[in-house]
């Protein structure tokens, strides 16, 4: 062991000592220690209580498992700037595998091979509380993270959350995914774009619900070919036939460019052909060929509003109103809470 000066950076940025005061920082550092390691020094081995923990900062260490036919097994390698062991030393564990240099490495270790973490209490029982209070969190946080880093793949996880969310009629994402995930991944600027598709009642009263679920199974289609080109973007349904897509680093240019091409994708939907309609007191009547076409309002957030519900809830405003005014129309909200 060769007690150098230690940089108050590389100590400080490491998890177990990142919320300790100045003069408990001075103290860490004071107790620790530099390990000159060379090529096949052995750091710890199997079945060796976890006393302290190291930083590497240059060569390379490698981590591994004796075999029950006497080989060796690879668990993990680290290079400069790793830090190993921290979460062996937080839990007091016993080292389950062995660790040794693959060349000649240069370690910062904590506490220094002259003290031990009970010697270090009995000087300073609040700074070594401090520290271990730091563990509890650390350790609390990586289980979390790995709990649910394991529960977010399994693959019975993912079908619970995709059917939570995902409407069983277009395939399309609910609206409350927004809420509930989109919104915490918004990049700005980010392309919110509704449309509402125009004379749907005429579709569904004359030739039936069926004909309405398969209009919106081929609008749906649309939107997500469109999201499939454009990067990170989310097909939504938010009514009964009011869908739409949210765009990352979408600008207004590219909002436009698209809105226009849903308008035209939409309006070249194959036509309904005329028919004859059987009413309910037995008479029948024509039933004119029904054609496609579509109101769409779209707007940028945070260009045209800030706050991303009132953005939201305006454009959804200005869609309906539209609609109902002349419909087939393409319109760009431009926010009602800008400055």
């Amino acid at each position: 062991m060769i007690t150098e000066s230690l940089d108050l950076t590389t100590i400080h940025k490491q998890e177990l000592f990142s919320n300790l005061k100045k003069e408990e920082i001075d103290f860490v550092i004071s107790h620790s220690g530099v390990l000159n390691l060379p090529k096949n020094g052995v750091l710890f081995t199997s079945g060796e209580k976890a006393a302290r923990f190291y930083i590497l900062t240059s060569g390379e260490i490698r981590v591994f498992k004796k075999t029950d036919d006497g080989g060796e097994e690879e668990m993990a390698q680290f290079t400069s700037g790793d830090t190993i062991g921290d979460f062996d030393f937080a839990r007091g564990a016993v080292y389950d595998a062995s660790a040794e240099a693959a060349k000649d490495s240069h370690l910062i270790v904590f506490p220094g091979t002259d003290s031990t973490l009970d010697s270090l209490a009995s000087q300073s029982p609040s700074i070594v509380c401090s520290i271990m209070l730091n563990a509890i969190i650390m350790m609390t946080g990586r289980i979390k993270s790995t709990n649910k880093l394991v529960l977010d793949n399994m693959s019975w996880v993912q079908d619970i959350h995709r059917r939570a969310y995902e409407d069983a009629g277009t395939g399309l994402w609910k609206q409350a995914l927004i809420a509930d995930e989109i919104i915490g991944k918004l990049k700005s600027p980010a392309a919110l774009i509704m449309i509402k598709p125009d004379r749907f009642k005429i579709l569904v009263d004359s030739r039936g619900h069926s004909a309405g679920d398969e209009a919106m199974i081929k609008i749906a289609l649309i939107l997500k070919n469109i999201c499939r080109q454009t990067g990170e973007a989310w097909p939504l349904r938010f009514k009964s036939n009011e869908v739409g897509i949210i765009i990352n680093d979408c600008n207004a240019d590219a909002a436009e460019h698209i809105t226009k091409q849903l308008a035209i994708e939409i309006a070249g939907m194959e036509k309904v052909p005329a028919m004859q309609i059987k009413k309910s007191d037995g008479t029948t009547e024509e039933a004119d060929e029904f054609h496609f076409s579509a109101t769409v309002s779209w707007c940028i957030w945070p260009l045209d509003g800030e706050n991303w519900d009132n953005l939201f809830q305006g454009n959804y405003a200005n869609l309906l109103d539209t609609w109902k005014a002349s419909g087939d129309t393409i319109i760009h909200f431009t926010g009602q809470d800008k400055p």
